[in-house]
């Protein structure tokens, strides 16, 4: 189960924000019109075997970004987030709304938003809780150099 707090109504959640420093009405009011570029939005598990597949049959990292639209921590990072797809074409960015496919996030152990996993081979090879834009870049960056290293 998810981490909750009694501080703001986005904790009630099944998943609590990192720092649960706003409310849902407000983090809604923040939200921009979904992502952009080279980030891909799975709203359906049939998309996200679509993208695990080619990322796997191409040697791809793919870089899942789990949010919710309530999460104002999410909404620090998202940016980040899309110059990051936008650097490094070598990777797959896919987004997962923890409330759309809650299941699913579950299966990943996502207990808090904003969390970032990266997958090689399917398996997981880092995870980032929170929204630390520096250690995304750095895990990223670390992600892409394992990619010019492989035989």
């Amino acid at each position: 189960m998810g981490n909750r707090c009694a501080r703001t109504p986005c904790c009630r959640k099944l998943w609590s924000c990192i720092c649960c420093s706003s409310n849902k009405e407000e983090a809604q009011a923040r939200s921009q019109h979904g992502p952009k570029g080279k980030v891909h939005p799975v709203t359906k598990i049939e998309k996200w075997e679509e993208k695990i597949t080619e990322a796997n049959n191409n040697g791809m990292i793919l870089v899942v970004y789990f949010s919710a639209p309530w999460c104002v921590p999410c909404k620090k990072i998202e940016p980040v987030f899309k110059k990051l797809a936008s650097r490094y074409p070598s990777m797959i960015f896919v987004t997962i709304d923890v409330e759309e496919l809650a299941e699913f996030s579950d299966e990943w152990n996502v207990e808090a938003t904003p969390t970032i996993v990266f997958l090689k081979d399917g398996r997981q090879m880092d995870k980032l809780v929170g929204a630390e834009t520096s250690e995304l870049q750095k895990k990223t960056a670390a992600a892409a150099d394992l990619l010019l290293k492989k035989p």
